[in-house]
């Protein structure tokens, strides 16, 4: 016989618990038993008033954002949405069936005031952090490092050829106002722009990403044991501006929780001279990192290798055997002989260079031959000859590839690969949650641990009786 429903009656009562509809494998409940929420609420407590009307629970809405970034929910309209009618959604987020859902409109008062002011996603990210390393994610001896480019939320039609005239106006939008400070703060962000946006000037324009855009780059230091994101960085997508976050980073992480690896992989990008000497010489950290070298010619001449440098005459020797030795004559008052690229000048002689025979393969179109040797040479060479160790080649080389697995699974499984938000500020804010959430997952997948079971088995049942 055909079944039917019966006829709609509301019950005058329910008895109904969300913690008994949520399976105990579902990833809010795996991610849930890695939350401390009370020294968030410590860390926030100056940040608040003692009088007053109460206001929303913070914990309600750095749950809330968690959750969105989580599975890829990042308008916050939809966010309030989804939690009103997903019951997951709202156990997770501490609502009863009659709670109200929060506004949206609250997410972005408090992201441009106490969220800011308190440096909270910052403060989430590291206790995130912590919990990796107290379950034994991080191993400490090797990190990676890299960066991807974000699209800015800019429209690259609202673009002028640099320079910009950003005399004040009442129009000016908030994303212009905060680049408009942060380049009287730190002066390294006022770099040359081919194109500059009007509503989010700080972004960097770029066709490194294929088509040309409007980008900021997400930088990633991770763990290469199990790919903890063990700190993160906004920058505009200049390469300068990315190498610099290695120093910001490691530093941080050091500061922060006491681990500094014992070597770092990257790819060229982060082999610049100066970049290398902070690694060999100030952290004694290993680079395994290939050099950013342009010493081979490519026009059968002969390379810087062709040559060989004496340590103690401080000079080189070239294949016919002649020296080139820096400058000789004095040098004039508050001169060091280091051009502006921190390099130092090594000529050979003129008269050398005149009848040798070799002048054609070394220096066919000049007078004498000139090496710039840079003043962080000796880290270079330490980054030579790891990089041309089998080490490399077996290991290193292969693993710094894992940081790039944490940006694909962040634009291609999370669904981020757009700012909802202008600013540079507010771009460090979501890729602080992006990556929260993805530790957040990692710890899930490799430490979850299923709920107690507080049924009372048969044999439990006889020994009470």
């Amino acid at each position: 016989m055909m079944g039917q429903l019966p006829a709609a009656q509301n019950a005058l009562f329910y008895e109904f618990s969300l913690e008994q509809h949520i399976p105990d494998n579902h990833l809010l409940r795996q991610i849930d038993q890695f939350l401390d929420f009370d020294t968030i609420r410590q860390h926030l407590t100056p940040h608040y008033s003692h009088t007053g009307r109460p206001s929303i629970d913070p914990e309600l809405m750095i749950r809330m954002l968690l959750l969105g970034y989580c599975y890829g929910i990042r308008s916050e309209r939809r966010l309030c949405e989804e939690v009103n009618f997903n019951l997951a959604y709202r156990w997770f987020c501490r609502l009863g069936l009659e709670d109200t859902v929060p506004d949206h409109s609250t997410f972005s008062k408090n992201r441009h005031g106490r969220f800011r002011d308190s440096d909270l996603l910052r403060f989430v990210f590291n206790t995130i952090v912590s919990r990796c390393v107290e379950e034994g994610l991080v191993g400490g001896e090797g990190f990676a490092i890299d960066a991807s480019l974000v699209r800015a939320d800019a429209n690259k039609q609202r673009r002028e050829y640099s320079p910009v005239d950003w005399t004040p106006s009442k129009v000016q939008n908030r994303a212009v106002k905060e680049y408009l400070e942060i380049l009287d703060q730190e002066p390294a962000l006022n770099r040359k722009q081919k194109c500059v946006s009007l509503t989010d000037p700080m972004a960097q324009w770029s066709a490194a990403g294929g088509s040309a855009y409007f980008f900021y780059s997400t930088n990633y230091l991770i763990d290469v044991d199990n790919n903890v994101i063990m700190d993160v960085e906004a920058t505009p997508s200049h390469r300068q501006l990315e190498v610099a976050t290695t120093k910001t980073m490691i530093d941080r992480v050091e500061s922060l929780h006491a681990i500094c690896p014992d070597r770092l992989l990257g790819d060229t990008a982060y082999g610049s001279a100066e970049n290398l000497h902070y690694l060999v010489s100030d952290k004694q950290i290993e680079p395994h990192i290939p050099v950013w070298d342009k010493r081979q010619r490519k026009d059968d001449t002969f390379s810087v290798s062709d040559f060989r440098w004496d340590e103690e005459k401080d000079a080189y020797s070239c294949p016919s055997g002649n020296s080139l030795r820096r400058r000789q004559r004095p040098l004039k008052t508050g001169e060091t002989g280091v051009t502006v690229d921190n390099t130092i000048i090594y000529r050979s002689n003129r008269t050398d260079c005149k009848d040798c025979s070799l002048k054609q393969r070394c220096c066919p179109n000049t007078s004498h031959r000139k090496i710039a040797r840079s003043i962080f040479e000796a880290s270079r060479e330490v980054a030579r000859e790891i990089s041309g160790s089998e080490e490399y080649f077996n290991t290193s080389f292969h693993e710094r590839k894992k940081v790039e697995m944490q940006f694909a699974h962040m634009k291609h499984h999370l669904g981020f690969d757009r700012l909802r938000l202008r600013g540079i500020e507010s771009a460090n804010d979501e890729f602080l949650l992006v990556a929260t959430a993805q530790n957040l997952r990692r710890l899930a997948r490799l430490r979850s641990r299923p709920p107690p079971d507080h049924r009372v088995s048969a044999s439990g049942i006889q020994k009470m009786t």
